[in-house]
């Protein structure tokens, strides 16, 4: 326990104790604000350009752009106290910069983490809930760390874990091995899943490549990298991949038969991706549900439909059922308007008063020209029909047709054109029934009974 204690005491903590007093301190002092102050006007200037770099190019930088600022400062006060360190080593004792290197690049570790896990974990400027939790244990382990250094019984704690044995299966480990183990997985994937991100950035920010190829290659290449970084993890923990084939042959035969669903969707979303049958922002109809298109997943692709309620489909639906596109090739659609005029109505005049109806409404092409036609000759009146194009037809037509159909309405009631409704002529073949003496009674009857139907 005293040589414990002689060691910790002769350590750091002892160096600043020896030198307290000592005009040595004072050049230590000096020498420590000054790195500081160096420190502090290089992190500004390094956050503004920064913050330049990222309302310009970086878009991708935005996420978890606080942390970074964070360890900024305390990154370059290291670097700085490390360096005056070095040089005034060989001409005095440096007992408080050696001292103050640690919490520097401690906490300078610490929001670097921060960064990289936002940077990862965040998707759409939302942060995960359990991902604050992981910040608090990465700074106590952190913290933990720095306490030991600053001790000097670091190596001693590492050997006594080094110490610690116990069995996994058949496979004798110890608690450093397990810990280290630990740290390379979570090591590797974070900069897998790092790399992952930043590809996709740069993937979808392309210019040339279309939207479906970008979903692809941003996923597949975030698969292979995550993979990648499994198996070096395992290979640099100590763990034979070869087993991995007997799990891959299990994985396998749960596919063929539990899993079936699932691989048909995977294997169906890769379909759509690649082929480009369906598209973001593509309106479409199948089994009865009619939306646009707002993402497609490698599992299901969500439709929005026209009361705003978003819909899971399964990928493998969209490749086995009849999908009505209704925005493969043109943004424009056809739409008719039919109207019925009395047979006193002077034609020309009404054809030219519905081609106007269709003139200056909101996304009504005017090139091909909206174009009235008469249609047939119906049992109360012509058959007229007003045909015009709409622009962005997947965008919805109901409001269009509505106005087109206000404007005619408004245009016949100034022009004194009449729609006609329904007439029915009766007429009865026999004698009077018996309890009418009157014809004018029996007409009177005719007409209440039959208004109805009219």
């Amino acid at each position: 326990m005293a040589l414990t204690e002689n060691r910790i005491f002769s350590h750091m903590l002892g160096g600043i104790v020896r030198d307290f007093g000592q005009p040595v301190m004072i050049w230590q002092a000096g020498a420590l604000i000054g790195a500081l102050g160096v420190a502090w006007l290089l992190a500004r200037f390094v956050r503004r350009k920064l913050d330049l770099r990222r309302q310009t190019r970086y878009q991708a930088l935005r996420s978890g752009a606080e942390s970074l600022n964070k360890a900024i400062f305390p990154l370059l006060g290291g670097v700085l106290v490390w360096s005056i360190e070095e040089v005034l080593g060989a001409y005095m004792s440096t007992s408080l910069l050696e001292l103050a290197v640690v919490p520097l690049f401690g906490i300078a570790l610490i929001y670097l983490l921060f960064f990289i896990g936002r940077r990862v974990f965040s998707s759409g400027g939302q942060t995960h809930a359990w991902l604050f939790v992981a910040e608090k244990g990465v700074s106590v382990l952190v913290w933990i760390g720095m306490v030991l250094t600053v001790l000097g019984i670091q190596d001693d704690v590492i050997q006594w874990m080094s110490t610690v044995r116990f069995h996994v299966g058949t496979a004798h480990m110890t608690l450093l091995s397990l810990a280290t183990g630990i740290v390379w997985v979570g090591v590797t994937l974070i900069v897998a899943m790092w790399l992952g991100s930043a590809l996709e950035d740069r993937v979808m920010r392309a210019s040339t490549i279309d939207a479906n190829l970008k979903v692809v290659l941003a996923r597949v290449g975030r698969a292979v990298l995550v993979l990648a970084a499994v198996l070096i993890s395992l290979s640099l923990v100590g763990i034979d991949i070869t087993v991995l084939g007997v799990f891959g042959g299990a994985l396998g035969v749960g596919l063929g038969f539990g899993l079936q669903k699932i691989a048909s969707n995977y294997v169906s979303g890769f379909i759509i991706l690649i082929d480009r049958s369906l598209r973001i922002g593509d309106t479409i109809n199948v089994a009865g549900l009619q939306g646009m298109v707002t993402q497609i997943r490698t599992r299901y692709t969500t439709v929005r439909g026209l009361d705003g309620i978003e819909t899971l489909i399964p990928n493998e639906k969209l490749i086995t059922d009849v999908v009505q596109n209704h925005s493969s090739f043109l943004t424009r659609g056809y739409a008719k308007a039919a109207v019925q005029v009395a047979y006193e109505s002077d034609i020309e005049a009404v054809l030219l008063l519905l081609a106007d109806a269709a003139k200056d409404v909101e996304r009504v092409l005017q090139d091909p020209a909206p174009s009235a036609f008469l249609v047939g000759f119906g049992a109360d009146g012509i058959n007229l029909e007003l045909g015009f194009w709409i622009e962005d037809a997947a965008k919805g037509t109901a409001g269009v047709r509505s106005q087109v159909n206000r404007n005619i309405w408004r245009l016949f009631a100034a022009h004194g054109v009449s729609i006609p409704f329904a007439q029915r002529e009766v007429r009865i073949i026999g004698g009077v029934p018996e309890g009418f003496s009157k014809p004018a009674e029996m007409a009177d009857s005719v007409e209440g009974e039959a208004a109805p139907g009219s």
